[in-house]
């Protein structure tokens, strides 16, 4: 979820609720990756990934880092923000992430990754959890091993992606992998992968104890409150948001990557997808989007 799960989006995301609700939005958000490295530092972008709004009791911080002294580091910093928990990402298979050592490439090693979270576990007294995919193989045995040890050193929780770490989208998740977790642990375990619809979305927590949802929740901001279609209305408070919350430097990338799956919902996505990455600025792509909607939003809508 780079460039995705920022403020603007979780903004977006707590403005729907529909009459009668007791509560907006999901009942939590992880940020986009914090680079352990970059926020010890003193990054100049930091203070954007590190934004805890517009609900810090409901926000996971997730850490990526290869080195765990500069993670313990930055665990220990984020300790000091309101939050709800700190996540380590041990699944991310980008090639930028795990060269370094970060990602998955903790799987690699238990008795590692175990020395990680008996490092950090003592900085925070936030909720601690880690997101895994099944491992850099297909081997359910030694997954089951990993998440005890982890267990075993205070972990909180885990969220499984149940791919491993060269599937990537290339095949469906397998959900198997979470319901057979789900029994061989004591902390609790959430599930993440291929989520289609709300519908299936509360399918899938009968078989784990949460489930975390990425793009369904781009293409439907409106997914854990109700049913909501107004489309040119979302997509224009999403750029709204955007400016407020996020720098310059991050206004392209980010609209970009957002409407990339919010076009999804529309008859000519890919059309409207081309005609919005064609633009340089915000204003650009507002006065676009205003246009695709101009004489036929009826037929626009899928």
């Amino acid at each position: 979820m780079a460039e995705l799960s920022h403020r603007a989006l979780r903004e977006l995301i707590e403005s729907f609720k529909p009459p009668g609700a007791i509560r907006n939005g999901a009942d939590e958000y992880f940020t986009e990756m914090i680079s352990a490295a970059a926020l010890v530092d003193g990054g100049p972008f930091e203070v954007w990934y590190s934004d805890n709004g517009p609900c810090p009791e409901k926000l996971v911080y997730q850490v990526v880092g290869g080195d765990p002294v500069l993670i313990q580091k930055a665990v220990v910093l984020l300790d000091q923000k309101e939050c709800l928990g700190i996540d380590i990402n041990m699944g991310c298979s980008a090639p930028a992430i795990t060269r370094t050592g970060a990602g998955v490439r903790w799987m690699a090693d238990i008795d590692k990754a175990a020395a990680l979270i008996r490092l950090i576990r003592p900085k925070t007294h936030r909720r601690l959890s880690v997101k895994l995919r099944t491992g850099l193989s297909d081997d359910f045995e030694y997954l089951v091993r990993f998440c005890r040890r982890l267990e075993d050193e205070g972990l909180d929780l885990i969220t499984l992606h149940p791919r491993t770490a060269k599937e990537k989208f290339k095949r469906k998740a397998r959900w198997g992998y979470v319901s057979a977790l789900r029994k061989e642990l004591r902390i609790p375990l959430a599930g993440n992968g291929d989520i289609a619809s709300a519908e299936e979305m509360q399918r899938r927590s009968e078989e784990c104890d949460a489930v975390m949802v990425g793009r369904l929740a781009v293409r439907q901001p409106w997914l854990f409150d109700g049913d909501c279609h107004l489309f040119e209305e979302t997509g224009l408070h999403f750029l709204e948001l955007l400016a407020r919350y996020q720098p310059p430097e991050f206004h392209l990338s980010r609209a970009r990557r957002f409407f990339s799956y919010f076009c999804d919902n529309l008859k000519w996505g890919n059309y409207v997808k081309n005609l919005l990455n064609r633009e340089t600025s915000l204003s650009g792509i507002e006065k676009a989007w205003k246009a695709c909607f101009a004489d036929s939003f009826g037929s626009m809508v899928r």
